[in-house]
């Protein structure tokens, strides 16, 4: 919740500039900030969907965030085949920790995507927009569709017609209602 927080104080009454926790020029110069943004309210107010963060515990016990990535995270794919392999080969060790599962993430990612939907529809239509083949994430992008059942798309297989986005299919056009977004604002 603090990210989606903070990202709406900075497109909307920008206190965090006011009293100067962050300097106005800062923001200013940030390649991610976004004036269109301004004033813009996303849909159920929500702005950041999901965050991908690297924890890692340092040689005096603490753990620490090596990296908090709001925009694009990746890497979440990996994690669950390492762990599936990991289980396969030593399911003793998981056992004895109280490792806790992770193999739910898929179901949770459709399940959190879903709730962005318009309230109307009962069942939406998501998909995952990949930049492509050649993209470093593409295994990724290719692994959460699948695992969550869902169309993986290109910009090309997308149209908008009507204020409304559809995707093509072998069948015409179907109507999308969530885009989970797996490219940068900058390639968009």
């Amino acid at each position: 919740e603090a990210p989606t927080l903070s990202i709406n104080d900075v497109y909307h009454e920008q206190n965090i500039l006011k009293d100067g926790v962050i300097p106005r020029h800062l923001l200013a110069k940030a390649k991610s900030y976004r004036e269109a943004c301004v004033g813009l309210t996303p849909p159920k107010g929500i702005w950041c969907h999901i965050t991908g963060t690297d924890l890692v515990r340092h040689s005096d016990g603490a753990i620490y965030v090596l990296e908090d990535n709001l925009r694009c995270p990746s890497g979440v794919s990996y994690v669950l085949q390492n762990r599936l392999v990991m289980k396969r080969s030593f399911p003793q060790v998981f056992s004895d920790s109280h490792v806790r599962p992770v193999v739910d993430y898929p179901s949770r990612l459709y399940d959190t995507l879903t709730h962005l939907a318009p309230d109307h529809v009962s069942e939406p239509t998501v998909v995952v927009l990949t930049p492509g083949i050649y993209n470093s994430a593409y295994y990724e992008h290719s692994f959460l569709a699948q695992q969550m059942g869902v169309e993986l798309v290109e910009g090309r297989d997308l149209a908008v017609k009507d204020g409304f986005v559809y995707m093509r299919t072998t069948d015409g056009f179907q109507r999308v209602d969530v885009i989970y977004r797996r490219i940068d604002d900058d390639f968009i």
